[in-house]
């Protein structure tokens, strides 16, 4: 009876500290996702990005080439199923492998997958996607920044990628959603505290452009660009 006793304060105690980290998490990522950094932006009209949310995921769509980038060079045509070239706009998402990969819907998902990608276990890829056009709406925001601001967030997203000897992105063939998608291997591990929204917020962090303080949900980012 005593030892019972025992275990079941024992487990009260692991539950409330649990209870009360989670609390702690969630008042912070709302708290901090609310404040702005990169408010006074300098507006620039040069190149025209994208913030593209499917409610829970943001990704960062921008265009397949310019005199900046042709993203094409690394990210095929070829690799999807598709193989339309005449793609105008090209998405990056970054996120845990065992989400992209493995749960292709909510009904998927198993509590290994969510344990590995909340704990720092998992490892991550980059999800792109080509659009021949795309609409702004709630979901989906333009902002126009510099070339200069450009070769800044062109240069975050290609750090982002694992690459191999040759100094080459690794293409996961045989991976995608759809006709126009395809998956690679990314550099870092998702985390409560790196997700696929914090990653997007960080780009548009190193594109000068606003964003939030810190933030784990897409719409810590959006609600700076309603």
């Amino acid at each position: 009876m005593i030892f019972l006793k025992r275990t079941l304060k024992f487990v009260l105690r692991i539950f409330f500290v649990f209870s009360a980290i989670l609390l702690l998490y969630l008042i912070s990522a709302f708290a901090l996702s609310r404040i702005t950094v990169n408010s006074e932006v300098e507006s620039g009209n040069e190149v025209a990005i994208y913030i593209k949310t499917n409610g829970v995921h943001t990704d960062i769509v921008v265009p397949v080439k310019n005199e900046i980038i042709d993203w094409t060079k690394a990210i095929q045509f070829s690799h999807t199923i598709a193989k339309d070239s005449t793609a105008q706009y090209l998405a990056f998402g970054w996120g845990d492998r065992g989400f992209y990969l493995n749960t292709p819907q909510w009904s998927d998902l198993k509590v290994s997958t969510a344990c590995n990608a909340a704990f720092y276990l998992g490892t991550s890829v980059m999800h792109t996607q080509f659009y021949n056009s795309l609409s702004e709406s709630e979901t989906c925001k333009k902002i126009m920044i510099s070339q200069t601001d450009y070769v800044k967030l062109a240069a975050y997203i290609s750090e982002s990628f694992h690459k191999d000897a040759s100094n080459n992105i690794v293409w996961i063939s045989g991976s995608s959603y759809g006709k126009n998608d395809a998956f690679y291997e990314a550099k870092g591990k998702y985390s409560l505290f790196k997700t696929c929204n914090t990653w997007a917020n960080t780009a548009l962090k190193a594109a000068n452009q606003k964003a939030a303080l810190w933030t784990a949900t897409d719409s810590g980012i959006f609600c700076h660009y309603d």
